[in-house]
C-alpha cells in the first residue's frame, strides 16, 4: 500500500485498527511513533548495486490505554511527514513489536489495516547459481507409450 493509498482510506475510515494476517489485533492504544522514509542502497548477489526507498511506519504500545489514534489524526501526522521530509507516494513498510521488531507490508479490508508478512527474496536468482524448483510429478503422472523401453527412448 502506497501513502496515497492510505491517506484514502483514511478519510473514510470511522477509526484506525490494525491487525496481523494470523488475527492478532493490535492493542487499540497503539501509537505510531515514527514516520520516516528508509532508503536502503545494497549490492545483492549477483553483484548488482540496487536502492529501495520506503515510508516507514512505526506501531508502539505504551501502558496508555486510553489512548486511541483516529483517522484524521493519522492524516495531519502523514502530511506533517511529507510536507518536513518531501515524501513521495511511496511503498509503506510498518515496523511493529511481536518477539523482535518485525517488518510488514500493508493492506486494507474495508474496516482494519493488515499487517502482512514479508519475505526475503534473491533479487539475482539468474546469476547466483540457485537451482529453480522442479515440478514434482507423481509416478501416475508418467505414462510411457509402450509397457517396456526401447533402446533410445529415453525412459531407463
Amino acid at each position: 500500500m502506497t501513502l496515497e493509498q492510505i491517506k484514502t482510506h483514511l478519510s473514510t475510515a470511522n477509526a484506525v485498527h490494525f491487525i496481523l494476517e494470523n488475527g492478532t489485533q493490535v492493542p487499540e492504544h497503539f501509537h505510531v511513533t515514527e514516520v520516516g522514509v528508509i532508503t536502503k542502497h545494497f549490492i545483492d548477489c549477483g553483484g548488482t548495486v540496487r536502492t529501495e526507498k520506503v515510508a516507514n511506519f512505526q506501531l508502539w504500545n505504551a501502558n496508555d490505554v486510553d489512548h486511541r489514534l483516529k483517522p484524521q489524526k493519522l492524516l495531519n501526522i502523514i502530511a506533517l511527514s511529507e510536507k518536513t521530509l518531501g515524501m513521495e507516494n511511496l511503498e509503506i513498510e510498518v515496523e511493529y513489536q511481536t518477539d523482535t521488531i518485525g517488518k510488514y507490508d500493508l493492506d486494507y479490508d474495508g474496516q482494519q489495516f493488515i499487517l502482512k508478512a514479508k519475505q526475503t527474496a534473491c533479487l539475482a536468482s539468474d546469476s547466483c547459481g540457485i537451482p529453480t524448483e522442479k515440478r514434482k510429478v507423481t509416478l501416475a503422472e508418467m505414462k510411457s507409450e509402450s509397457a517396456c523401453c526401447t533402446p533410445g527412448g529415453g525412459c531407463c
